[in-house]
């Protein structure tokens, strides 16, 4: 297993966010269409990731700089995006894997938090999120394009701890 920073523009990466939209169509209805641009993801403003093994992407997730306090984030913010891995590779570790990369790049960028939106119908991600030191935050501190949905679950974590 190797983990590579892309871009977001990557071939690989292309086709991982297609399929984490189509995704996001089976378990919402609609594709998520915060607006992304690969410039977001390139150092040291942010960064992409992608798993791969023997050669084939398995993995994704990327961070990018927010501090628009018009959408609810503050100075030093740091925010995870596509966050995705095959059904057929889950369960081995990956994602807990590119989270703390992403952390770790995030981290040495100088940023100081980790901020995420989910939502309910995405348990396993909740899940995940919340045993690597991520709390759920109170509607009025929500952030990002979904902050006033319903099923929209803001995630944060300091990144001054570690």
């Amino acid at each position: 297993m190797e983990i590579r920073p892309v871009r977001y523009d990557h071939p690989d990466a292309v086709k991982l966010a297609e399929l984490v939209q189509q995704e996001y169509v089976r378990r919402y209805g609609d594709a998520d269409i915060t607006p992304l641009d690969p410039e977001m993801f390139a150092p040291p403003n942010g960064m992409y990731l992608l798993a791969y093994e023997d050669e084939r992407p398995l993995a994704t997730g990327g961070w990018r700089v927010s501090e628009d306090t018009a959408e609810g984030y503050a100075a030093g913010d740091a925010e995870i995006k596509r966050m995705f891995v095959l059904p057929e590779a889950r369960g081995r570790g990956l994602a807990r894997r590119i989270l703390a990369a992403l952390e770790a790049d995030a981290r040495a960028a100088g940023r100081t938090r980790m901020v995420l939106e989910t939502g309910t119908e995405q348990p396993e991600a909740i899940a995940l999120y919340a045993s690597s030191g991520y709390r759920l935050v109170e509607t009025a501190e929500k952030f990002g394009l979904y902050r006033t949905y319903e099923q929209s679950r803001c995630m944060t974590k300091s990144l001054l701890d570690g």
